[in-house]
This record gives structure tokens, sequence and C-alpha cells, in this order.
């Protein structure tokens, strides 16, 4: 990210830019900064960025490469730089070869933005970019960096939160920033004149992400809180949530509890524990904490019952919502 930001500042600009990982906000973000710099040759002439005849979007799967190429090649009107922005093509996964080539000798004036969830970094195209212009991760932020962003966005509206409420709000909001943000402008607007924020207010506003509901979920079985575990259940049925997600969400819950526990037995700490299940540091912490209250075998049964659970339901022996229940009232 700091890289991308002295690239703009300075003027330097790479000629394509890859922004990969699942902090779609973060993405979204230095995609539009990048946007606004690569097109600010036709900006001081007049043209509106947004109805620019040089920069040109493409988003999802199925992308026509020659046609891309062509335009590539077709020299800007009036400009620098002819600006091409992808948003999840898969390219990087799958496809990309052809555009990869191309990526090694291409016209001057054409200028690439790639902004893709998930990445091949095996792909020729991967490596391509990362050769000749910036390949930048936007990884999940820790816990410190995410604190320290909620209280700048309440602070901008007058407003003050403590550490302790932060983390509150974070464990039940989830650390996707696009969806921190939301959360946040809801506070905002019920604290109104007020100017702490507490955690009465998180619990009247915010909306707790399922995850949350199936972390507790699990907790309550591994405390053999069945009646609290049931009652989350019920929750998210009333929630509108199908049986069939959330059956999917405990047995990712559980397999997840097992890799942790695994590596935990192993001697890893949680930084590491979090690098190899892909979960940020601070959120492998309370898995860790969550898995000493299982054994292993017991974690390797629930993750068993859950294939059982779903299958009684595909065979007809069980409908959705029963078949859940009664998981959860065994499971563990």
């Amino acid at each position: 990210m700091q890289q991308i930001n002295e690239d703009i500042k300075s003027g330097q600009l790479k000629q394509m830019y890859l922004l990969y990982g699942e902090e779609a906000y973060l993405r979204r973000q230095y995609r539009d900064k990048l946007k606004e710099a690569l097109d600010g040759g036709e900006a001081s002439m007049g043209f509106s960025m947004g109805n620019s005849m040089n920069s040109h979007s493409f988003e999802g799967k199925d992308q026509n490469i020659g046609e891309i190429i062509d335009l590539a090649e077709t020299l800007p009107f009036l400009a620098e730089r002819r600006v091409l922005v992808f948003e999840n093509t898969g390219l990087f996964k799958a496809g990309g070869e052809k555009l990869a080539e191309y990526l090694a000798e291409p016209s001057p004036t054409a200028y690439f933005v790639f902004a893709e969830s998930e990445v091949d970094k095996r792909s020729k195209l991967f490596k391509q970019v990362q050769k000749e212009g910036r390949a930048v991760e936007f990884s999940t932020q820790d816990e410190r960096t995410l604190k320290r962003w909620v209280a700048g966005l309440l602070k901008k509206d007058g407003k003050q939160i403590t550490e302790s409420c932060a983390e509150y709000f974070l464990d039940k909001v989830g650390t996707d920033m696009g969806n921190i943000r939301l959360e946040l402008e809801k506070l905002v607007c019920f604290c109104m004149d007020r100017s702490v924020v507490e955690k009465e207010d998180v619990d009247m506003v915010c909306t707790t992400r399922i995850s949350s509901h199936i972390f507790d979920m699990v907790a309550a079985i591994g405390d053999r809180q069945t009646k609290k575990a049931l009652t989350l259940y019920y929750e998210l049925l009333a929630l509108k949530e199908p049986p069939m997600r959330i059956l999917f969400l405990i047995a990712r819950q559980c397999n997840t509890l097992l890799q942790v526990k695994q590596l935990k037995n192993k001697g890893f700490d949680n930084k590491t524990i979090g690098t190899k299940t892909g979960l940020p540091g601070f959120v492998a912490g309370k898995y860790a904490a969550q898995a000493a209250k299982f054994k292993e075998k017991d974690l390797k049964r629930a993750v068993e019952k859950c294939v059982e659970s779903e299958e009684a339901v595909k065979t007809g022996r069980l409908n959705d919502t029963l078949s859940v229940e009664l998981l959860i009232m065994s499971v563990l």
C-alpha cells in the first residue's frame, strides 16, 4: 500500500498493478486511487473520470482477451493513457496466458489495474505483473490496525470509543472493513449528541455477523450448554438463514477448530496458526482458546457427524431443520 501511495505522490506510475486479497474494502479504495491518478491527464483537459473515453472497466469472468488487447493497442484520445481496469475476472487463476504474453510488450500508452479476490501466484499473468508492475496483497487487517481505524473514523464524527468497546464491536461485526464502516455509520446516527460509544449502543444497532453466531453456538456446545446452542440456532432461523447453510458453517467451524487444535499441539504460536489456517492472528487466538475445550478425537467426530447430517437430508431421511437440530444436541 505504501508503494502505491508513493507511486501516486511522485507521479511515477507503473504500467500495471495487481491488487489482490480478501480485504475488498481496501482493494476498492486503492483501485479508485489508481484510476483517478492514471486518468489525471484527461481530467486536466476537462473530461470526467466517469465518462472518460479512455477509461474502460471489465468485470467478471469470460473476458474476450483479443478485444482487450485490441483496445489496449488503440491510442488514447487527447490524453496520455488508456486505462483498463479489471475486477474479479479470474484471469490470475486460469485463462490469463494470452494477456500475460501481451503484457511482456504492451502499448506504452496502455495502463492496467487488476483487482482480484483470489490469484494463483504460479500463473504466468501474476508473474508478469509482478515483474513489470506492482502486485500488492490486501489481507485482513490485524486487530490493532482495525481498532485504530475504528477510533479514527469515529473521531471524525466527534465520537470516542474505549479499547474494550472497540474489541467488543469487532467481535460482533467481524473484520471486513466495508462492513465495519457501515456499522459505524449506524452507531454514529444512533448515538446522536452523545460523544462516547458504549457497548449497549453496539448491542442495540449493530448486526451480529453469522460467523459470530456460529462461533458462540459451538462454544455453547463445548460447554455442554445445549439449550443456549439451540437458542442461537433458532435465532439464525428467525433471521431467515437456511438450515443447510448453518450446517455448512458449523462443519467449517469444527474443521477449523480441529486444524487449530492440531497445530497448537505441534507447538505453533497463534500468529503462525493464523497464517496456516487463513485466520487473522487475533482471531486465531480466540479459536485456540475455544479449541482447548475440546479433545482432538471429539472434533474429528464432530466433523464426521456434520457429514452424516448432510447425507441424512440429501437422502430424505430427515428434513433440514430437524437434522441440524439433532446435530447440535448430539455433536459432542
